[in-house]
């Protein structure tokens, strides 16, 4: 993974230094709430709607057992014992004191973290495949492209004041496990004839609008990534609006001009562009691919787990559903589940960082992942040590054998946290775990995306799960509306957006409506059919009559 150098060090100690100041200055009443703003976004910090949240930046969701135990220490000292992992791949922390923040930056600073550019009218944290350098199914590693990315857009000074937040996507794998389709620019990278190539795709994004994204260039050189997204974001600078903050996404600008059009714009801009200083050097190429070398491994025949699986059932479940083929002969790649029944999903403990921490030293070279389903990810763990390491995690509620099932929730902090919240999240999703927390049965629905937001922004990507659950406000009551067929674009399927069932649900009807939907999916799927194809088949009607239908 990338290492600092002096530059880096410097650059993220002076911008510490920097917001403490600001910060002593805005508790002593030298700087306005409007003036303090810009700075503590620009640094991760919210304002929710109990405390504070600090946005720590998680690059491209790769981080070390050292980094995770930072964490742990700032969940404990700073926080209240917790952290919560996000769909960007980032680790947010829901109630630090503000006076404090300079002391929780400084300390992520001492192990090359930070959160910067985690908020505001930037290019956001730059996410990828959680199976990144690991997927059996890659032809790429993507992650030195996002590094490329990450470090050309922290303070570009002409895109440090976007008209609205602007995120980034790369997937290196025939499953696009980064979900690039709804994102403001999404990346595909493959070789061709040996060179690495880009897909580039603009005006993705979910939130009020929700928009797959338009394929503008396809079979980009590296050489020209940085000088290609530059002109991107040249013309979305230039035309995006600064009117209206729900118009202001690259998505309606691209809507507005066509795709045609926008590339149109974007090649106009890209012939000033495309042979200028931020053209990547073969060297520069090299020079960030070195830092992600493969970890040693060692030489390994892969290993039979099937008496142990018939041994343990539990484990051959987990087995089944949290551990997937990796590139390299006799080692895996394990999910630590998140989603256990009462907890709301994301939330770890200091505890369970701290030993998540220790196992990723013991298992998987000291390297971790954060999923933006909200999850941990040990990228590479030799298959013989899956039993050993299946039992700690069991004994410390990161067992579950539960990834891609119904209880593998994508679920935002909603009204329980977040300002901008219409209705709660985290009791929806407790109830729908607890409702349906029954392994046969979930195993029998096969895979299903329940996805929770808590308003319109999405940030529980609600318009992708194969069931989108949407917080609404009805006269200062919450009430929920349902979506089905969502899907963010993988497993062979396009990337597609649901489609409302029809009017919203009180919350306490919630539970009934989904257990209706899951009825007409059994019974009119065929055999070993999903639940996205079934829906895709026999369409939306048998759903709406059902969950519609007046009792006798």
């Amino acid at each position: 993974m990338y290492r600092y150098d002096d530059f880096d060090r410097a650059f993220v100690n002076e911008r510490v230094a920097h917001y403490r100041e600001q910060t002593e200055r805005f508790l002593a009443g030298k700087l306005s709430d409007d003036e303090f703003l810009q700075l503590r976004l620009r640094n991760g910090l919210y304002v929710q709607r109990l405390a504070p949240m600090l946005r720590v930046a998680i690059p491209y969701g790769t981080l070390n057992s050292t980094q995770l135990r930072m964490l742990a220490h700032i969940a404990r000292h700073y926080d209240r014992g917790y952290g919560h992992l996000s769909t960007r791949q980032n680790v947010q922390f829901n109630w630090p004191e503000l006076a404090e923040v300079p002391d929780i930056l400084e300390d992520l600073a001492s192990v090359e973290m930070h959160a910067i550019q985690t908020s505001g009218n930037c290019i956001r944290n730059v996410t990828t495949d959680e199976f990144a350098a690991a997927a059996a199914d890659e032809t790429v590693d993507p992650r030195p492209y996002c590094e490329l990315i990450r470090q050309w857009s922290t303070s570009h000074p002409e895109f440090d004041w976007l008209p609205r937040k602007f995120k980034i996507a790369v997937t290196g794998a025939s499953e696009d496990r980064a979900a690039t389709a709804v994102h403001d620019i999404g990346l595909r990278v493959y070789r061709n004839d040996g060179e690495i190539t880009f897909d580039i795709f603009v005006g993705g994004g979910l939130g009020r609008t929700p928009v797959i994204g338009a394929l503008i260039r396809k079979g980009l050189p590296i050489s020209h990534l940085l000088t290609y997204l530059e002109a991107i974001m040249r013309v979305y600078n230039r035309y995006g609006r600064r009117d209206n903050k729900y118009k202001a996404r690259i998505k309606i600008l691209v809507r507005a001009m066509t795709a045609d059009g926008f590339r149109d714009k974007v090649d106009a801009e890209w012939a000033f562009l495309q042979d200028g200083p931020s053209t990547l050097t073969g060297g520069e190429i090299e020079r960030m691919e070195a830092h992600f070398e493969a970890p040693p491994f060692a030489t390994l025949d892969a290993f039979d787990l099937a008496e142990q699986r018939l041994q343990h059932p539990q484990f051959g479940r987990w087995v089944l559903h949290n551990v997937a083929p990796h590139q390299q002969a006799g080692y895996a790649i394990v999910t630590l589940s998140t989603k256990i029944t009462g907890v709301p999903p994301g939330d770890v403990s200091d505890e369970q960082m701290d030993l998540v921490a220790d196992w990723t030293d013991e298992f998987s070279f000291a390297e971790l992942r954060i999923s933006h389903e909200q999850n941990f990810v040990l990228p590479h763990v030799p298959q013989s040590k899956l039993f050993e390491l299946w039992q700690m995690a069991s004994a410390n509620g990161l067992g579950v054998a539960n990834k891609g099932l119904l209880t593998d929730m994508i679920c935002c902090p909603g009204g329980d946290y977040c300002s901008l919240a219409n209705a709660k999240s985290i009791p929806v999703a407790e109830a729908l775990q607890n409702r349906f927390d029954d392994y046969d049965f979930l195993h029998d629905l096969g895979e299903l995306d329940i996805n929770i937001s808590g308003c319109m922004n999405a940030c529980g990507h609600h318009h992708v799960g194969h069931i989108g659950i949407l917080g609404v406000d009805k006269k200062g009551a919450e009430f929920y509306q349902i979506s089905l067929g969502g899907h963010s674009g993988h497993s062979g399927i396009p990337a597609a957006l649901g489609r409302i069932v029809g009017p919203s649900f009180a919350r306490v009807e919630v539970n009934d409506v989904i257990a209706k939907i899951l009825d007409v999916y059994v019974e009119h799927r065929a055999d070993d059919e999903g639940f996205l194809n079934c829906f895709n088949r026999v369409g939306m009607d048998p759903f709406k009559e059902r969950v519609y239908a007046t009792a006798d």
